[in-house]
């Protein structure tokens, strides 16, 4: 019974980065979870959880730029590698991805005899490229932006590199600024033709379509080409950045709570003021390279499990787990009470069942990422 607990901790994890993977996971938690307490007045509360997936979009840029830049620093940019990179990369995000989504598929076609093509989307990303994010699965959003990340980026760089014939420093460089300016003027170009007349227009229309997004990602690369290519500076002031950066990230969850009209700087560039807040964050964060005690284990168990937790907290959890608690235990709306266990219950299965999966789904599959 103990093994279940036992969980390998790599050495060479950096603990600052897992701080901030572990609030990141739960901001989005329990940013989903507040339609679970309707009868709690949560504006106060809502100032105090930032975008979570926004810090995640930062974060996993700067940690596959950095793998990138160290690869093409060692190695010649050939197909073999980008393939190599591509396996490793996707061996840790897709199967488990894919076993969630198969599931909830399921769900709906066994339990509501509901079946859409569009469902196939969701397989190849695509759901959300150009258009609103559908309903369906609705935290799949940003995994999307992510994984076409994964794809564009290395080929890009080939472009650069092998037929450009720019050096990988610059080419890095200019990369992360051209797809940041370009999604910026993309952004532009939808806010001068586009009608956005309330906060779910400008969810769906701005922060949730992979076209509109992928300069968050950037500006992690942009980290990493930094602290690469220029240490001093990265490393120059770093608590003084991290000040700045929580700054910032104030700053943007005020005015998103407290938007009174949908103008150029919501609709444009709240995203890259969100995303460069994050960026100040992470000299210092990487600063901290290990931790002690109890709440280092617990920050680290959080930060390890963050991908399953957030691919099951919504759909899976609040929408089939928490509706067959109700079904099964006869609990009716009457209250207080009744919130507060459905609330309880939420994060109990959430890092539970999360747990679970990392231990005997994930962690087997990134063995075999390591055999290979």
């Amino acid at each position: 019974m103990k093994d279940i607990f036992k969980f390998g901790i790599k050495t060479d994890r950096i603990y600052g980065l897992d701080i901030l993977r572990c609030f990141a996971i739960l901001f989005v938690v329990a940013s989903h979870g507040n339609n679970l307490l309707p009868f709690m007045d949560c504006e106060i509360l809502s100032y105090l959880i930032f975008d979570g997936v926004s810090i995640f979009f930062v974060l996993s840029g700067y940690l596959i730029g950095g793998i990138l830049i160290k690869l093409l620093d060692k190695n010649k940019l050939t197909f073999t590698l980008l393939v190599g990179f591509w396996k490793k990369r996707w061996l840790r995000t897709l199967p488990v991805y894919f076993l969630v989504l198969t599931v909830l598929v399921s769900l709906n076609l066994i339990v509501k005899h509901s079946f859409s093509f569009a469902y196939l989307k969701y397989y190849i990303f695509s759901q959300n490229l150009f258009s609103a994010h559908p309903y369906f699965f609705p935290e799949a959003w940003s995994l999307s932006i992510e994984e076409w990340f994964y794809l564009i980026l290395p080929i890009l760089l080939v472009f650069f590199i092998n037929i450009l014939k720019f050096s990988t420093k610059h080419s890095f460089l200019i990369l992360t600024l051209t797809i940041i300016a370009t999604i910026n003027l993309f952004r532009f170009y939808l806010y001068t033709n586009l009608e956005v007349s309330s906060l779910n227009d400008w969810d769906l229309l701005f922060r949730k379509q992979v076209s509109t997004r992928l300069d968050s990602l950037m500006f992690g690369v942009f980290g990493s080409y930094l602290s690469f290519y220029h240490q001093r500076l990265w490393e120059r002031q770093k608590q003084f950045y991290f000040i700045i950066g929580l700054v910032i990230l104030f700053f943007v969850q005020f005015r998103t709570f407290n938007i009174s009209s949908f103008d150029l700087y919501e609709c444009v560039f709240s995203f890259s003021t969100a995303s460069i807040g994050t960026l100040l964050l992470l000299p210092y964060l990487c600063s901290i390279k290990t931790g002690s005690g109890f709440l280092f284990k617990c920050c680290t168990l959080i930060s390890l499990i963050s991908y399953s937790m957030y691919l099951i907290n919504l759909t899976l959890v609040q929408d089939w787990i928490l509706k067959l608690f109700d079904l099964i235990s006869g609990f009716k709306n009457d209250g207080h009470f009744y919130y507060g266990v459905r609330y309880l219950l939420y994060w109990i299965c959430t890092i539970s069942l999360a747990f679970l999966m990392y231990k005997f789904f994930e962690l087997p599959i990134m063995k075999l990422r390591k055999d290979k």
